[in-house]
């Protein structure tokens, strides 16, 4: 069903009006993209993007000039863009043929001298650098502005940032108090010479302090920094969000400041700084010059207020420390997949029924239910990010969100796509199903086929040490290429520990940043995407979370430890979507052994439910094939 788009003609005048203001005075204004980072500027770029351009997805960057406006996006979001820009934009497809990034537009699209407006918490400090300098080749410049000028074209209908309380993050579910962590950053930077680091990604604060917000956007986290040293641990929080609970948890060792209050912190840092770091002013590469590390999404404006010979922006240890996971996180993320295995087989069981009574139930009200039966579980927070329920075309838009006001009914005779998390106290989880309730037909069941293929070749890896994700994307694609087919997004994602669903630094995908972080054991990702999708006619994905673990091999060659995956999630595939002829001996083993331990795990908590339905749908889906 189409999306209604966004009249933006207006705002569009108002903010070229605000650009050639001479306090401004830029022919061109950015407002960039940060996709699923939980950076301090997350909620602020996804929320100004979509109310200067009707754009809501996650993964996206508007260019205003003078006299056009260009949205860029990647091939998750080519169908939904196309459907909520109206005339005033042009969509920019970044990944096709002819088609630039943002930052090539800028330096080589626009005009020479041209000056590019931009906020400055809105870029992280290492994209202003390099785009800086492919701009200065043009003798073109980005011109850090004041204030936000999306926000004043805005003004009094933005809504306030969320101010609600702070919780714990018990130790039993956390597996290592806080105080753990604060040691193991301060160990990171005595070794590598800083004297202090800025934490700003707000799931990194989260995780140090063994903090969650109560409910911010899907997203357990809440608006801080923190600065780190030897002997300090500053927490930079609205003060009304603390409660006794909390601030006990904190105790002495961690100092509490008003948010506002950071950026004055900052400027006292930097003005106490000691002479000698002058030098490093000849910007020649040295850690040891450098003072504060900042990490690698940390904004421009951080490092501009810390004057950026001063700062080193580096890789963060607390990313690398919380990507990880200890045995109680571990065994959280196992409990919590059984119980929301447990929920999503009472859901598609009842759906199921609903559809073969013809039943009339929007794709809203679907998932309405579903969230209804996670919320019967134990430990259930909330949801992890909005439930896409697509049924048919729908299911064709990656991450296709329904309206409750407009959406499709979801039609017993279509495919229907199913991509949906929950957020509990031990875990959090990301499941995607593709499910046939009527009869399939043939072209839906060999594509889906091939991506349980791929689905299975990634579960079954078994790799070296020191293999990144960015090496094992082809295992997941190669049965698609093999029909001539693929798809335009990752293949897995790092997933937070009751935090945020998408996590870096890990992953798997062909972007070449997922080469830089090798998995290790102990790390959580998403086996989330090999996934088909026929443009207007339907969707397929297959998704489930996995762990890193070691491998059991015969040989270590080159002396090397090998690893392998455990899959966590537990909800069952659909065999009579599955052409059997296609796969091989191992790929039928693999399926029937995977339904039979969903069947194992997830029937005492139904039978607990007195859920024969649930019951019944469940033993059907896990008979052998």
């Amino acid at each position: 069903m189409k999306s209604k788009t966004v009249e933006t003609y207006g705002r569009l005048r108002v903010l070229r009006e605000f650009m050639k203001r001479p306090e401004n005075n830029v022919q061109a204004y950015v407002v960039p993209s940060q996709d699923q980072h939980a950076s301090e500027y997350l909620a602020d770029c996804d929320a100004r993007r979509a109310f200067i351009s009707g754009f809501t997805g996650s993964a996206g960057c508007a260019v205003i000039t003078l006299d056009s406006a260009h949205l860029f996006t990647d091939g998750r979001y080519f169908l939904q863009a196309e459907q909520q820009l109206d005339s005033n934009w042009q969509l920019m497809k970044q990944g096709l043929k002819g088609v630039p990034t943002w930052q090539k537009f800028l330096s080589e699209d626009l005009p020479k001298g041209t000056k590019i407006g931009i906020d400055p918490t809105l870029i992280s400090a290492e994209d202003a650098r390099v785009l800086r300098e492919d701009l200065g080749k043009k003798d073109s410049s980005l011109v850090p502005l004041t204030w936000n000028i999306v926000d004043r074209v805005w003004a009094e209908s933005r809504p306030e940032r969320p101010k609600n309380p702070v919780i714990v993050h018990e130790v039993q579910y956390a597996g290592k108090s806080s105080s753990e962590k604060i040691k193991e950053v301060r160990e990171y930077l005595t070794k590598n010479n800083f004297s202090a680091m800025v934490v700003s990604m707000l799931d990194e604060v989260a995780w140090l302090f063994n903090l969650r917000g109560s409910d911010i956007a899907f997203n357990p986290v809440f608006f801080a920094y923190a600065f780190i040293t030897d002997n300090k641990a500053v927490l930079f929080v609205e003060p009304a969000q603390l409660t006794d609970e909390v601030r006990a948890h904190l105790g002495p060792e961690v100092e509490i400041q008003p948010y506002s209050d950071f950026w004055y912190y900052l400027d006292e840092y930097k003005n106490a700084l000691p002479e000698k770091l002058e030098k490093a002013m000849n910007l020649i590469y040295d850690q040891n010059l450098f003072d504060v590390l900042i990490g690698g999404m940390a904004s421009w404006a951080i490092s501009k207020e810390l004057e950026e010979h001063n700062v080193a922006v580096g890789r963060s240890p607390v990313a690398d420390l919380k990507a990880v996971k200890n045995e109680a996180e571990i065994e959280g993320f196992r409990q919590s997949h059984i119980r929301d295995g447990a929920a999503l087989v009472r859901y598609f069981a009842w759906l199921e029924e609903q559809l073969q009574q013809h039943k009339t139930l929007s794709e809203t009200d679907a998932a309405d239910q579903l969230e209804k039966y996670r919320s019967e579980m134990d430990l259930f927070m909330g949801l992890s990010f909005p439930t896409i329920s697509a049924t048919g075309s729908n299911g064709a838009i990656i991450h296709y969100q329904p309206d409750p006001k407009d959406c499709a009914i979801v039609e017993l005779d279509s495919l229907y796509l199913c991509d949906s998390g929950a957020q509990y106290k031990d875990g959090t989880t990301d499941t995607t199903r593709t499910w046939a309730f009527g009869t399939p037909k043939p072209e839906e069941i060999r594509a889906f086929t091939r991506v349980l293929q791929g689905h299975m070749a990634i579960d079954m890896a078994v790799f070296p040490e020191e293999t990144s994700g960015y090496i094992l994307d082809a295992f997941a694609r190669r049965p698609l290429w093999a029909d001539g087919l693929d798809y335009r997004h990752g293949t897995g994602h790092g997933v937070g520990s009751f935090l945020n669903v998408h996590e870096g630094p890990h992953g798997i995908g062909q972007r070449i940043v997922f080469n830089d972080t090798a998995l290790k054991p102990g790390m959580v990702v998403s086996d989330a995407e090999p996934g088909y999708y026929a443009d207007g006619r339907f969707g397929i994905r297959i998704e489930n979370v996995v762990i890193v673990k070691k491998a059991e091999t015969p040989n270590r060659y080159g002396d090397r430890d090998y690893y392998t995956f455990e899959h966590v999630t537990m909800c069952p595939i659909q065999t009579s979507l599955v052409d059997a002829s296609l796969l091989t001996k191992a790929e039928t083993s693999w399926l029937n052994d995977y339904n039979a331990e969903v069947e194992q795990k997830v029937l005492p908590l139904l039978e607990a439910k007195r859920d024969e339905r649930a019951i019944a749908w469940l033993k059907k889906q896990c008979t052998a094939i």
